[in-house]
């Protein structure tokens, strides 16, 4: 009983060390080699013709960009970055969709309540 204890342990110990020495055997030698595996991936697969990445640099310089965005803001032609273009544009938009004051609009308000035109909170017609 005790020679199949020792034997199993022993067994169990030599599969526990040789998977890290074979783990270590397994690894590229050196730095040449791990780039000649990525260069391989990299290579189109057979009868396919590899595609140009299209082009990402402008035609205009630096400079050239720079008068123009100062010649539209001169002009007014420039626009908000984001959503803050978005609400100056409904603000003008309500500004200027109604010729009546707010005090107008307060009395007319008033009225219409008075007369029962407008539904009391809470309520639906």
């Amino acid at each position: 009983m005790k020679t199949k204890l020792a034997l199993s342990a022993l067994a169990a110990a030599i599969a526990v060390f040789s998977q890290g020495a074979f783990a270590q055997a397994s690894a590229p030698a050196n730095r040449a080699d791990v780039k000649a595996g990525a260069q391989a991936k990299s290579v189109a697969p057979a009868g396919e013709k590899p595609t140009a990445a299209p082009s990402t640099s402008s035609e205009t310089t630096k400079a050239a960009r720079k008068e123009q965005t100062k010649a539209d803001k001169a002009s007014g032609n420039l626009k908000g970055a984001g959503e803050t273009g978005a609400q100056k544009e409904d603000k003008a938009m309500k500004s200027t969709g109604t010729e009546t004051t707010k005090e107008a609009r307060k009395a007319q308000t008033k009225a219409d309540q008075k007369a029962g035109k407008i539904a009391p909170a809470g309520e639906s017609k």
